[in-house]
């Protein structure tokens, strides 16, 4: 999966440390992450010290324009708060962050897409939701906090589940409703407030397709940080009738494939294809 790296892991322990040259700044624009894109279509993020020659004047939300984010193998990671504008060298552009998934450049594709969840946190975070203040950082530890009532923000992580329901050797997947993404995946839905994972489990799949389930077992988690998610991937079976009530809303459609006749590869990044190829292998959790 996309945070499954050949070697190192992610340090996101912040501390407030200031750039140097030859660390990574994700720069920010609208919906866009700057890359740059080479003959083979690897991807690369821009330097601090090359920022530093594109930026200019800034306007910025306190008095930090490069934000110290995380260490990923041995490599220190900031974001631009200001608004870079375009860059100098031509070889970077503003890409949609919601595109960047690819394994060639797997770690950067990582970075980006966790660095994006600390940036619209760090956006959103810049007053107080109970007093209106303007915020502050704190000292020593990433929180966001109110000088005036004394509130705490800490980053948001909402938790969704991906759900491979099955029956036999069959497995449903399902294509949403009203989206650019038109690919096949898995049931998925976000956790509501007071209930548990598996109670989150059974309630989706009931208001998706209108169907029972039983035998609800947790499979593995993944960081998905260009939606600010947490997606927690569960197995679990059909109970009694199999016949669908597509909820139209949410789905397109939602359809039984049996192992061998499935529609869907596993990309290398996304809980949800690992998961389709798990239970095509005959591995899922019993």
């Amino acid at each position: 999966m996309l945070q499954d790296l050949a070697f190192g892991h992610l340090d996101n322990h912040y501390e407030d440390h200031a750039p140097k040259k030859g660390d990574i700044v994700l720069c920010m624009q609208g919906n866009g992450i700057m890359v740059a894109r080479d003959r083979l279509d690897a991807l690369t993020l821009p330097l601090y010290e090359q920022v530093q020659e594109w930026c200019g004047d800034w306007t910025h939300w306190d008095d930090q324009p490069f934000r110290y984010i995380f260490t990923l193998q041995e490599v220190r990671y900031f974001l631009w708060m200001g608004q870079a504008g375009q860059p100098g060298d031509s070889a970077f552009a503003y890409e949609p962050a919601a595109t960047l998934r690819q394994v060639v450049s797997k770690t950067v594709c990582f970075a980006a897409m966790t660095g994006w969840h600390l940036f619209c946190w760090y956006r959103d975070s810049r007053f107080c939701g109970r007093c209106g203040t303007a915020t502050v950082h704190d000292s020593k530890e990433r929180m966001m906090r109110c000088p005036e009532c004394g509130n705490m923000i800490f980053p948001r992580i909402n938790p969704a589940m991906i759900i491979a329901l099955t029956d036999g050797d069959r497995i449903m997947l399902s294509k949403y409703a009203g989206r650019n993404y038109t690919r096949y995946g898995l049931l998925a839905g976000f956790q509501e407030i007071g209930e548990t994972c598996e109670e989150c489990v059974a309630r989706e799949v009931m208001e998706e397709v209108g169907l029972k389930v039983k035998n609800i077992r947790y499979y593995k988690s993944q960081p998905w940080g260009i939606a600010g998610n947490v997606s927690i991937g569960y197995f679990c079976d059909l109970e009694g009738d199999d016949k669908v009530t597509l909820d139209e809303t949410e789905l397109s459609s939602a359809e039984w494939f049996c192992r061998d006749s499935i529609p869907a590869e596993d990309d290398g990044i996304s809980l949800t294809r690992e998961m389709i190829r798990i239970f095509r292998e005959g591995n899922e959790p019993t």
